[in-house]
């Protein structure tokens, strides 16, 4: 009797090949459905195999028309009958419903769709070390990080990459061969399925080029132009303020002083940021990024700056996985005796997390 009194109060599915499961009906996206069972676990069948659905309790049934009711759910030929608490009975047919979800996966969802700024976050910290002794003494040490939260309507996206790298032996002039590090985050907020609004903030310092902080901040409009599970890409335009600062970079000789001297200075300036930044999941564990971004000065157009940077990141565990990145940072006016364009190109293993 006891036994019996269970089953009334469960939810029940009859296959059109005469199997019949009981337990609770967790969800469905209209293809496939999963119940679970005492005996077995959760179980997926097709949708489009069910003969009838009895569930007593509530469940969360999305039509085709986009609307969502909540009641018991039963079953009449093809038809599906909803008996909600305050609407009275629903009905529609079988192959018009696009989920069901019972409470506690509608309440799982519903978090997943708005979770707090601790969670949904993606993201991996990359790291490559090298060091020689004996005939040469060099020592090389490159880190990344970057991380990503997405929701339904907005994404924030945080991320650094530094290199260090020196010549130790007494020769070498000079001893510090690279010493950069960069960061900066960029928030997104659709305002529709292909378009959004970004502000975003840079940070970028090296030392070998004297420049001891280039601060930018900016903000625009971008257009999705692909938006898929495989790819993603989008193009970016807007208006940025920057400020770099300089600080003893030598200045030559005039003669007749045999001597140079050493000055500081810094910059601010108005221009626009044009760019694009794309992803390609390729494969099962192989995952391509890249972007570039140009910015003019509106004040001169003949000074501007440009970023460039390629990426891949191919999965060996769960966990673990092996990293390449190649970046370029051009500047139209650097101080003189330095160059144009640093190049950077760094390998490693990368560690990814997800909360």
């Amino acid at each position: 009797m006891a036994a019996l009194g269970t089953s009334l109060f469960a939810d029940q599915i009859l296959m059109k090949n005469g199997d019949r499961l009981t337990g609770t009906i967790v969800k469905s996206d209209g293809k496939t459905l999963v119940i679970k069972t005492d005996y077995a676990g959760e179980i997926t069948v097709k949708f489009d195999a069910v003969q009838s659905i009895t569930a007593p309790g509530e469940l969360n049934v999305g039509l085709g028309s986009g609307k969502t009711v909540v009641g018991a759910v039963t079953t009449d030929g093809d038809k599906l009958i909803i008996t909600t608490k305050t609407a009275g009975s629903v009905e529609t047919s079988k192959s018009s419903v696009t989920m069901l979800r019972s409470p506690a996966e509608q309440a799982a969802y519903d978090k997943s769709q708005h979770p707090g700024w601790g969670e949904g976050w993606n993201g991996g910290l990359n790291l490559g070390f090298a060091v020689t002794h004996g005939n040469s003494a060099t020592k090389n040490l490159n880190i990344g990080f970057n991380a990503a939260r997405t929701g339904v309507h907005d994404k924030l996206t945080l991320y650094t990459n530094s290199i260090y790298a020196t010549n130790d032996l007494p020769t070498a002039s000079p001893h510090t061969t690279a010493n950069s590090i960069g960061g900066g985050a960029r928030y997104d907020h659709d305002f529709s399925p292909r378009a959004f609004e970004f502000v975003n903030g840079d940070f970028f310092s090296n030392s070998l080029q004297y420049l001891s902080l280039r601060s930018t901040f900016g903000g625009g409009i971008g257009a999705h132009a692909i938006k898929n599970a495989a790819t993603n890409l989008d193009l970016l335009a807007g208006v940025n303020y920057t400020h770099e600062s300089y600080s003893d970079v030598p200045v030559p000789p005039v003669p007749p002083s045999p001597i140079g001297t050493f000055v500081s200075y810094s910059n601010s300036l108005a221009g626009l940021t044009l760019g694009d930044a794309f992803t390609q999941k390729a494969g099962k564990g192989t995952v391509i990024t890249q972007s570039l971004f140009f910015y003019p000065d509106l004040s001169d157009t003949s000074q501007y700056r440009g970023t460039f940077s390629f990426g891949t990141v191919t999965k060996l565990k769960k966990w673990l996985g092996w990293q390449n990145s190649f970046a370029d940072t051009y500047v139209s006016n650097p101080p003189s005796g330095t160059k144009k364009n640093d190049l950077q190109f760094t390998t490693g293993v990368s560690f990814t997390f997800t909360h």
